[in-house]
C-alpha cells in the first residue's frame, strides 16, 4: 500500500511543482506559461487528496477508557418503507457489539405499502423486544408516528433522551461489531463534537451499478472526508453512521426539525446539518475503524433520485457554512475553493477553444487532463484496499480498482451536469424524493 501510494502521490506533487517553476518563469520574463496557472490551481484545489493518507484511527488512552465505559449510549434508528429483513439485521447488529449501548429508539416514520395501507414491522419488533427481555441488554422503545420525514423521527425520542452520545444509524444498514466501541474513542477528547463511521456498500457485487457505487463513494467516504477529519473539521457525516455528543443535538430541538430554506421545509441533509450544529461548538472528525455496511440502490432511477436530493440539500448546506462558519476557517474556503473548482471546469475549456494560440493544442490539452484525471482515479481507488473484506475477494477488488476510471468518467459525463442542475434547483427540497415503497432487499 505504501509502494503504491508513494508513486502517485509523488508524481500528483512534482505535477504541481512543475506547473508552479513555469509559473514564476512566466513572471520572471522567461517563457510564457500557457496553461500553468490553471494547472496550478486545479493542483491546489486538490489539497485533500495527499492530505487523506495521513488519517489514522483516533485510539482512547488508557486513563480515559473508564470514562468512555460509563457514557450512556443511544442508538435511534428511522425506518421507512424498509426491507424487513434489512431493518432485522440492522437491530441484530446493534445488539451484536462489543461495547453494548444502553438504548435503542426505533421510530417508524408511517411506513405504508403498495396500495397504502400501513406497513408494520409487527414480526421484527416483536423479535427485538424478545431479544432484550434480559436485565444486562439495552432498553427498546419502538415508536409508529404520522409520515413527517426523517428529523421529526429523530427528535420525537432524541428531544428528552437523557444519553450521553447519540448514534444515528440508517435501518438499511449493519453495523461491524466493533463499530460503536470504535466510535466512541473520538469522544476522549473533550473537543470533539461529532464522529462519522466509514460507509461501505453492503450489496456491492448486486450488480454494475453497485459496484460502481463503491468506487464513487471513495472520494468523499475516504478522500475528502478522511482530509477534514485530519483538520477536525469533517463537514458531513453520514447518517448511515453518525456519533453526536447528546447536549448539542438536545439543544437543537424544535429547530433542527423545522429547518426551513426559501420558505420551504427541509426535508434531506439532515446528516450535515447535525455535523453544522457539531463544528458549531467543536471539532468534527471521522473514525475509519467505525465499520458500516449499507445497501445501495441497485436501480438507476433510484441512485439518481439519490444524488439529486443530496446535491440539491448539499448545495444548501453549502450556503449555510458561507453565512455562518468564520471566514477565517477552514470549512469557509474550502467551501469557496470547491466552488472555484467547478468554475474552472467551465471556464478552462471555454478559454481554450477562445484563444488561437490555445485552440491549437486542445489535443494536448484534453490529452494530459485524462492522464491526470486516470492517475487521480486510481489514487483514489487505492483507498479500496485499506479495509479487508471476508465479502469480497482479491480477484473483485482488484477488479474494481482497474475499473476506477470508468467511475471517474460517470462522475464527469453525469454526476457534474447534475450537480450543476441541482445548484440551480436547490429551493426544491421540500420533498424526499427517494422511497415509496421498499426498492432494495437484503
Amino acid at each position: 500500500m505504501v509502494l503504491l501510494a508513494v508513486i502517485p502521490l509523488t508524481a500528483f506533487l512534482a505535477w504541481g511543482a512543475a506547473h508552479a517553476a513555469s509559473l514564476v518563469a512566466s513572471w520572471t520574463g522567461g517563457q510564457p506559461g500557457g496553461m500553468a496557472l490553471a494547472w496550478l490551481v486545479s493542483f491546489l484545489l486538490l489539497w485533500w487528496v495527499p492530505l487523506s493518507w495521513l488519517e489514522r484511527p483516533r485510539t482512547a488512552p488508557p486513563a480515559a477508557r473508564p470514562a468512555l465505559d460509563a457514557l450512556t449510549v443511544t442508538v435511534q434508528i428511522p425506518v421507512y418503507n424498509e426491507d424487513p429483513q434489512a431493518l432485522r439485521a440492522c437491530l441484530d447488529s446493534v445488539l451484536r457489539q462489543t461495547r453494548p449501548v444502553q438504548r435503542i429508539r426505533v421510530v417508524d416514520d408511517g411506513s405504508v405499502d403498495d396500495d397504502g395501507n400501513p406497513f408494520t414491522y409487527d414480526d421484527v419488533r416483536a423479535e427485538l423486544l424478545r431479544h432484550t427481555r434480559a436485565p444486562s441488554t439495552p432498553e427498546v422503545t419502538w415508536n409508529r408516528t404520522p409520515n413527517r420525514g426523517k428529523r421529526h423521527a429523530q427528535m420525537t425520542v432524541l428531544a428528552d433522551d437523557d444519553a450521553d452520545v447519540f448514534v444515528t444509524l440508517d435501518s438499511d444498514s449493519v453495523l461491524d461489531p466493533h463499530a460503536v466501541e470504535e466510535g466512541l474513542k473520538p469522544f476522549a477528547d473533550p473537543k470533539v463534537t461529532s464522529v462519522a463511521g466509514q460507509v461501505l456498500v453492503l450489496n456491492h457485487d448486486a450488480n454494475a451499478l453497485t459496484r460502481m457505487i463503491n468506487l464513487l463513494y471513495l472520494p468523499f467516504t475516504r478522500g475528502l472526508r478522511s482530509a477534514q477529519s485530519v483538520l477536525g473539521r469533517v463537514t458531513i457525516n453520514s447518517g448511515t453512521l453518525a456519533f453526536y455528543r447528546a447536549d448539542i443535538v438536545r439543544g437543537a430541538a424544535g429547530v433542527y426539525e423545522n429547518e426551513t430554506f426559501r420558505g420551504r421545509p427541509m426535508q434531506m441533509n439532515d446528516d450535515s446539518m447535525l455535523t453544522f450544529y457539531g463544528l458549531l461548538a467543536g471539532d468534527t472528525v471521522h473514525q475509519p475503524s467505525s465499520l458500516v455496511f449499507t445497501l445501495a440502490p441497485e436501480r438507476p432511477g433510484h441512485y439518481l433520485r439519490q444524488q439529486m436530493r443530496w446535491m440539491r440539500g448539499t448545495t444548501v448546506r453549502h450556503l449555510w457554512w458561507l453565512r455562518y462558519l468564520p471566514a477565517t476557517g477552514i470549512v469557509f474556503w474550502t467551501t469557496v475553493a470547491e466552488y472555484v473548482h467547478i468554475l474552472l471546469g467551465l471556464a478552462i475549456p471555454v478559454a481554450v477553444l477562445a484563444q488561437p494560440d490555445l485552440r491549437g493544442h486542445r489535443g494536448t490539452l484534453l490529452l494530459s487532463g485524462l492522464v491526470i484525471a486516470t492517475a487521480m482515479s486510481y489514487l483514489m481507488a487505492l483507498r479500496l484496499f485499506t479495509v479487508r473484506r471476508s465479502d469480497m475477494t482479491a480477484r473483485q477488488a482488484l477488479l474494481l480498482f482497474a475499473l476506477a476510471p470508468v467511475a471517474a468518467l460517470w462522475r464527469a459525463v453525469v454526476l457534474r451536469p447534475m450537480y450543476l442542475y441541482a445548484m440551480a434547483t436547490c429551493h426544491r427540497i421540500n420533498r424526499w424524493g427517494t422511497r415509496t415503497t421498499v426498492e432494495v432487499g437484503l
